[in-house]
């Protein structure tokens, strides 16, 4: 312990170095007159004892210089266990970010919703400081949310997001309970905004400025009403050309569903398949590692990886490292790449409107609701689980207002 006092006294360059010495010489008689441990530390009580014993024999310098070494020596015990507390506190916080992982692995969550979540552990871990995970309270997740409104200004979706977040955490790893009570105090109300929607001819004008598996793949989430993680998620297997239909496996909420496969762009779909049939092939002779599997199928079928019906529809031309076995392997095509090109093509279109990939499957909802399509066949397509979660393209559907005239055209 003293020899750690000395780097101490060194680092912090409280006394010249040639006096150091003495100061270590001071604190260790203290200790040995006292007969305890040099990490423990000292009664005022004690010290004044063992200075007035130096007093006896010793000149006045010399007691002062021993009095201050005591009083420096305190303050570096006291401030090293401060810090053995803060790592303490450190380490509790990194293994509830672990245990949270394995808690979100285990419901077989999607990889995103694990990176979002922990993100706002970390988040929240910064706003309450050094304070024990065990000792969280639902007045700190209020005060935390509240300071994301307030202070941060986040929307209102945003704020629900993380109280998400922290009610996993706080249910499935900290094993404790919120009631329904707290929960909707703290639960931001979410504004009702309606949907963009494209009209027909403006995703016509977007598809004419695109070319190769970006158009191919945009028609695709607009004819089939998909989300983009839907379409870029879709296997070999998950296309049926005879009978015109997709599969969508594990969308959100883990839902499997069936949608239409428009017979406007099977033609295209089987060229895009001879294509990447290829690439397949190649992956085959190089004996690469096979696609991932969801669940433990990887497990249960070892080898149904290197199957070309679970093959990526959209596979990446290039080989990326599985974030959370390390393993390489060909994965989907990546979604910022899409994103950007809609992004160009609405841009190049000249159209105003606040238009996302997400957009397609808003306009494909709408336009079959305008065509007249009936909403409960419509919520099957979408794979909503709530009807009132469909009833929100009534809204913007033009045959739901074209019987209203403007009383300034009267």
């Amino acid at each position: 312990m003293l020899e750690r006092f000395r780097e101490y006294l060194l680092g912090k360059a409280l006394v010249k170095e040639k006096y150091i010495p003495f100061y270590l010489k001071w604190v260790a008689d203290c200790y040995r007159f006292n007969d305890v441990p040099d990490s423990q530390p000292l009664q005022y009580e004690q010290k004044q004892l063992f200075l007035k014993h130096l007093a006896k024999n010793h000149e006045d310098w010399q007691v002062n210089q021993a009095e201050n070494a005591l009083r420096i020596h305190d303050y570096y015990l006291s401030s090293d266990q401060k810090q053995q507390a803060g790592q303490e506190v450190v380490d509790r916080w990194f293994d509830l970010e672990n245990k949270t992982t394995v808690a979100l692995r285990l419901r077989h969550l999607a990889y995103s919703t694990e990176r979002t979540y922990i993100s706002w552990l970390r988040s929240f871990h910064g706003f309450i400081g050094d304070k024990n995970p065990a000792e969280i309270t639902s007045r700190d997740i209020q005060d935390f949310l509240s300071s994301l409104a307030v202070e941060r200004k986040v929307s209102s979706s945003t704020q629900n997001q993380a109280l998400n977040a922290l009610i996993f955490l706080y249910r499935h790893v900290l094993e404790k309970d919120l009631g329904e009570n707290e929960l909707n105090a703290v639960r931001a109300r979410r504004r009702l905004h309606l949907p963009v929607v494209l009209t027909p001819q403006e995703t016509v004008q977007i598809f004419d400025r695109l070319a190769g598996i970006n158009r191919l793949m945009v028609m695709l989430i607009y004819g089939c009403g998909l989300r983009l993680h839907e379409c870029l998620s879709l296997r070999i297997k998950d296309v049926d050309l005879e009978r015109n239909t997709v599969i969508v496996r594990s969308g959100k909420g883990d839902k499997d569903r069936r949608t239409v496969l428009p017979e406007t762009i099977k033609g295209d779909i089987i060229r895009h398949m001879t294509a990447i049939k290829s690439l397949y092939e190649e992956d085959r002779r190089r004996n690469l590692n096979g696609v991932y599997l969801p669940g433990a199928l990887d497990r249960k079928y070892p080898n149904a990886g290197k199957e070309w019906a679970w093959f990526w529809l959209f596979p990446a031309k290039s080989l990326s490292v599985e974030p959370r076995t390390s393993i390489v392997r060909r994965h989907h095509i990546h979604p910022g790449s899409l994103q950007k090109a809609f992004k160009t093509a609405v841009r190049e279109a000249a159209i105003t409107k606040q238009a996302s990939i997400h957009t397609l499957r808003h306009s494909f909802a709408t336009h079959l609701l305008e065509k007249g399509y009936d909403i409960r066949t419509i919520q099957e397509l979408l794979g909503h689980r709530n009807l009132q979660t469909t009833m929100i393209y009534t809204h913007v559907a033009t045959k739901n207002v074209l019987g209203v005239r403007s009383p300034l055209d009267a």
